[in-house]
C-alpha cells in the first residue's frame, strides 16, 4: 500500500504536468482519475492497518468490513471526479480552448500509462496470494487507471492527425464515462457488502459441500446462511442427528464438518454449527401457528 501510495502521488505529478502542457481535457480527466486515486489510496492503507487488528471487546467480529466502507468512498471520488472530466470537456468543447505540446504531454502520459499497468499487476498479484480484497481493490482500480490514460494516448494521437479539435473534449468524456462506470461498481461492491447480500456462488459451493459431508455421515443439515466479512466468510448451519447419536460422536462429525468448510472456502471460512435431533426436531422447535 505504501507502494501504491508513493506511485500514485508521482503519476499525479505526471500528468498534471501533462495537462498543463497541453490544457487537454483527455489529459485533465486522467489528470483527475488520479487525484481521487491518491484520496482512495490513502484511504484504503488506513483501511488495511484497521482491517488487521484483532477483534475486541468493542468488534467481536474484527475490523475487516472497513474494506467494504473504503470501496464506498472510492467510488464516491471517482463518480465526483469523473462529473468535473465531463464539466470541463464540454467547457473545452465549447470554448475552442487550443491544445499545445501534444507530443510532449502523450509522452508523459504514456510513461504514467506502462508505470501504473506494471504496478496494478503487482498489486493484484500480491493481493491474491495474501487474500488481501483491498489490495486486489486497489490493484484494479490501478488498472482502471491504465485503461484509462491508454485512451487518454489514443485521443491525442487521433488529434494530432486529424487536427480536429473535437476528438480531445470527446475522449476526455468517454473516459469520464468509464471512470464513472467504475465508481458505480466499486459503490455497488459496498452496499453489497455492507448489507451481507448472500453471493449465489458462494452459496451453491458451500451447499455442495454440506451435502457431501452430511450424506457421508448419514445427517442432514437445514438453516444455513453466510456473508462476507470483508477478508472472509462467516457460515451458520444447523447439522440434524439421529435421537440415538453420542454427544461426543455428533460434536465430533460437526467439528470435522466445520473444518473441512474452512478448508475449502478461501479465502477463509469462520464456521458456527448448531447440533438438533432429526426425529424430534419439530416438537423442538414447533412451527408457528401449528
Amino acid at each position: 500500500m505504501n507502494l501504491s501510495l508513493v506511485i500514485g502521488v508521482l503519476m499525479l505529478v505526471l500528468k498534471v504536468g501533462a495537462y498543463w502542457l497541453t490544457g487537454s481535457a483527455a489529459i485533465l480527466s486522467d489528470a483527475a482519475e488520479s487525484v481521487v486515486h491518491v484520496a482512495a489510496v490513502a484511504f484504503a492503507s488506513f483501511s488495511m492497518r484497521l482491517s488487521l487488528k484483532p477483534a475486541d471487546k468493542d468488534h467481536p467480529y474484527g475490523h475487516s468490513k472497513i474494506g467494504f466502507f473504503s470501496a464506498g468512498f472510492e467510488g464516491g471520488l471517482i463518480a465526483l471526479a469523473a462529473c468535473f472530466i465531463i464539466f470541463a470537456a464540454v467547457r473545452d468543447w465549447i470554448s475552442g480552448h487550443a491544445l499545445h505540446n501534444l507530443g510532449t504531454g502523450g509522452l508523459l502520459t504514456l510513461a504514467a500509462t506502462l508505470i501504473n499497468g506494471a504496478l496494478g499487476a503487482y498489486l493484484i498479484g500480491v493481493g491474491r496470494r495474501r487474500n488481501s480484497l483491498i489490495l486486489v481493490a486497489n490493484g484494479k482500480h490501478v488498472l482502471t487507471d491504465c485503461w484509462t490514460s491508454l485512451g487518454v494516448l489514443i485521443g491525442v494521437g487521433l488529434t494530432m492527425l486529424t487536427s480536429w479539435r473535437a476528438v480531445d473534449p470527446i475522449i476526455g468524456i468517454v473516459m469520464a464515462l468509464n471512470i464513472l462506470w467504475s465508481g458505480y461498481g466499486l459503490m455497488r461492491e459496498s452496499v453489497s457488502g455492507l448489507l451481507d447480500e448472500a453471493d449465489p456462488k458462494t452459496t451453491e459451493k458451500i451447499e455442495a459441500i454440506l451435502t457431501e459431508e452430511t450424506t457421508r455421515r448419514g445427517i442432514a443439515f437445514h438453516e444455513l446462511r453466510h456473508r462476507h466479512n470483508g477478508d472472509g466468510h462467516i457460515i451458520d448451519v444447523h447439522l440434524l442427528f439421529p435421537n440415538a447419536t453420542p454427544l461426543t460422536t455428533a460434536h465430533r462429525m460437526a467439528t470435522e464438518i466445520e473444518e473441512t468448510l474452512s478448508q475449502r472456502i478461501l479465502p477463509f471460512a469462520d464456521v458456527h454449527t448448531h447440533l438438533e435431533p432429526l426425529e424430534e426436531h419439530d416438537l423442538v422447535h414447533p412451527k408457528p401457528n401449528a
